[in-house]
């Protein structure tokens, strides 16, 4: 596997295009006592801004929590659900062109006993599967200590995430279907933007 970092010219694509290339490289996060955490992405959904009825910049709404989804490509944009999660998501196109793509889920593939004692919580870290670590956004966000204090963090040169080049995949190991959990987006709910690795058992949903 290379060890090169992705660049901004890897991430300024439609979120589309950029889904799809997202799949089979790696996450790197790094802690503060310098701990490295990766995960292969392997389920990523696609966020098209303005005209999309699913994104937090549909209509053009800019917020101090969506702030960071106007950012160029290649920045993570990381917010806060159900009172109780993180999500990152990372930038597309441009500055200004508020779309993005949500890592939906990773195969990890290093740190695995820092990211089971991230995850566990009250559930002893011996019962977690290395599926159970990656399999969801909220699951990466926690396993990886991913949370607001990284938004807006510039992934072509953090010290802290990035994205480091892996193998890409091919179109036919890549499986289209409507995102998860936007069913009040009417008519966008339906689109098949969400893409994921069809071998790959760590997805969020079959």
């Amino acid at each position: 596997m290379s060890s090169a970092r992705l660049t901004r010219r890897f991430f300024r694509r439609d979120p589309v295009t950029l889904a799809k290339a997202l799949l089979g490289q790696t996450l790197v996060r790094v802690l503060d006592d310098g701990a490295e955490l990766t995960g292969r992405i392997v389920e990523v959904e696609a966020y098209l801004g303005q005209p999309d009825r699913a994104a937090h910049t549909f209509g053009g709404r800019r917020t101090a929590r969506n702030a960071s989804m106007w950012l160029d490509a290649g920045h993570a944009y990381v917010y806060f659900t159900y009172g109780m999660h993180f999500c990152m998501n990372i930038t597309a196109d441009g500055a200004e062109v508020p779309t993005a793509c949500l890592i939906r889920a990773l195969e990890p593939a290093g740190g695995l006993d820092v990211m089971r004692r991230l995850r566990s919580g009250k559930i002893d870290p011996a019962r977690l599967r290395d599926v159970d670590l990656c399999s969801g956004p909220a699951k990466l966000a926690q396993a990886l200590a991913i949370d607001r204090t990284l938004d807006g963090e510039d992934l072509t040169n953090s010290p802290r995430i990035y994205l480091r080049r892996g193998r890409p995949l091919a179109a036919d190991q890549i499986v289209a279907s409507p995102r998860i959990g936007v069913s009040y987006a009417k008519e966008w709910a339906q689109k098949p933007l969400r893409f994921h690795d069809a071998a790959s058992p760590h997805i969020s949903k079959k």
